[in-house]
């Protein structure tokens, strides 16, 4: 992986999605890593020189749920990833959820069914911008 790649972290359990996103994400010149599990994410996380933005499912197999791993990202101690823009993207969207996740601090949350996977990803690419990090 270059130094120039930005670095997206695929947090989604359903494989046949997670594969799309992937072939997706790496058209639009993206370096993908994919996990199933909030557990698998976090080793990632540990284990990465750095990732530049997360797309999060809410649902997870696992004990573990999207919001698990925002809080967990987010903590005060986690420096690797605690400035990393996560882009939900789930099924659902009661207005509980969503209000949790952006209190929390993710940078969108987007429901699967009224956004197709090119919006999606020109929302992370348009976030990231020239500089490789999101513009705030």
């Amino acid at each position: 992986m270059a130094d120039s790649d930005r670095v997206i972290l695929v947090i989604e359990d359903e494989q046949p999605l997670l594969e799309a996103v992937r072939m997706k994400l790496e058209k639009s010149n993206f370096s993908v890593v994919t996990a199933r599990s909030v557990e698998q994410a976090k080793q990632y996380v540990s284990d990465l020189a750095r990732v530049d933005a997360v797309w999060l499912d809410h649902y997870l197999i696992g004990k573990e749920n999207g919001l698990d791993f925002v809080a967990w990202c987010k903590e005060e101690d986690n420096a690797k990833c605690k400035n990393v823009p996560i882009f939900v993207v789930s099924n659902t969207a009661s207005s509980d959820k969503v209000s949790t996740y952006i209190q929390l601090g993710v940078k969108e949350y987007f429901v699967k069914s009224n956004h197709r996977l090119d919006e999606i990803i020109a929302a992370i690419d348009k976030c990231l911008g020239e500089g490789g990090v999101c513009l705030k």
